[in-house]
């Protein structure tokens, strides 16, 4: 792509989110959505592969769909209440539709079905920038229309979410697919505890951006896309691949890794809001999600590659990748639970 197009792509893309940041006004938001969304669908197609413009118009479809319920549901909220403003949504319709259109633009469960499919037919880099980037406006939204919706549909679509967010991720083969079931168990837990606590879901968030943007570029630099190719990763670079199988663990959200700190915080939080049974659920559905992270660590670290290969192999990684980025991310996705004493200082 001209890089040129791709600098006005990627600054309109930034532009959309801000606008929706900014706004208080429902339009204004809707706009900055649809800017969001024109701007990445070049960047997605830019492979004019089958796969990818078909990922590219399943994107379109839903993004589309979930602007127009937006819009309907501000009208509404408007012709039945008078009032356009963000967080003067008031009427019990407008509510649970905007809900259920946020979370058809993040890809929450019961509306995720198009995210793995997606994910799938997209390059690595495009993952990363949806699996990250694109959840920051819809969840800026949600923050601010969360205490007028019902709180047990939030608790509802939260844990649906880890559970199928888990489930969904047991048989993939793809590390796309993988990914994109990770992103929707970890935006369950955000939704979950966002009505009690929005700091939480802000420090979720955080966290999830850092583990998820490490675990992509540590797939780009090891040209991995299915787990058998995940096997050859050690002999091209063994550090790498020993650090990969410990962020993969801070997803999962073992100690003492920083993946623990959020998981421990929002359960903590869940307890003390009298939801017990709810913090046990989401406890046992985070350990869905963790057998297929220990299922890639065992593939990335304790199997040998059959040495009867049939095809070609990249034995050697390409040493013109800027890796200082990968280093700084994977450094905080490993390293942030001691500081957990000043975050909760801070959030309190």
């Amino acid at each position: 792509m001209n890089p040129y197009v791709l600098t006005i792509l990627l600054s309109s893309l930034g532009l959309g989110t801000v606008l929706t940041f900014a706004s208080s006004h429902w339009l204004l938001a809707w706009m900055g959505l649809e800017i969001n969304t024109l701007a990445i669908i070049p960047i997605m197609a830019q492979q004019h592969h089958p796969r990818a413009i078909e990922a590219t118009t399943k994107y379109f479809l839903t993004q589309a769909t979930a602007a127009a319920m937006i819009l309907f549901a501000s009208t509404t909220n408007a012709w039945l209440m008078g009032e356009w403003e963000i967080h003067q949504l008031s009427h019990p319709l407008a509510t649970t539709t905007v809900m259920l259109a946020l979370a058809l633009k993040l890809g929450l469960a019961p509306v995720h079905f198009w995210l793995p499919e997606v994910l799938q037919g997209l390059e690595l880099t495009t993952g990363l920038i949806l699996s990250t980037w694109q959840k920051l406006a819809p969840f800026a939204l949600m923050i601010q229309v969360a205490p007028t919706i019902n709180s047990s549909l939030l608790v509802a679509i939260g844990l649906l979410s880890t559970l199928v967010g888990g489930w969904g991720g047991l048989n993939q083969t793809q590390l796309r697919k993988i990914m994109a079931y990770s992103s929707i168990a970890h935006l369950g837990w955000m939704v979950l505890i966002l009505q009690f606590a929005p700091s939480l879901t802000l420090l979720s968030l955080s966290l999830y951006i850092i583990m998820t943007s490490s675990a992509f570029l540590t797939l780009k630099t090891n040209n991995a896309l299915t787990i058998n190719t995940l096997a050859t990763s050690w002999t091209k670079s063994p550090t790498l691949a020993a650090l990969a199988a410990l962020v993969l663990l801070s997803l999962g959200g073992l100690p003492p890794l920083s993946g623990f700190m959020p998981k421990w915080l929002i359960l903590q939080e869940l307890t003390k809001q009298g939801l017990p049974l709810s913090a046990t659920l989401a406890a046992m559905t985070a350990l869905l999600s963790l057998y297929f992270y220990l299922r890639l660590c065992y593939a990335l670290t304790l199997t040998i590659y059959p040495n009867t290969l049939t095809a070609t192999a990249p034995w050697r990684l390409n040493f013109t990748m800027i890796t200082l980025p990968l280093s700084i991310i994977t450094i905080l996705a490993l390293g942030l639970l001691p500081l957990t004493p000043a975050v909760t200082a801070m959030l309190a």
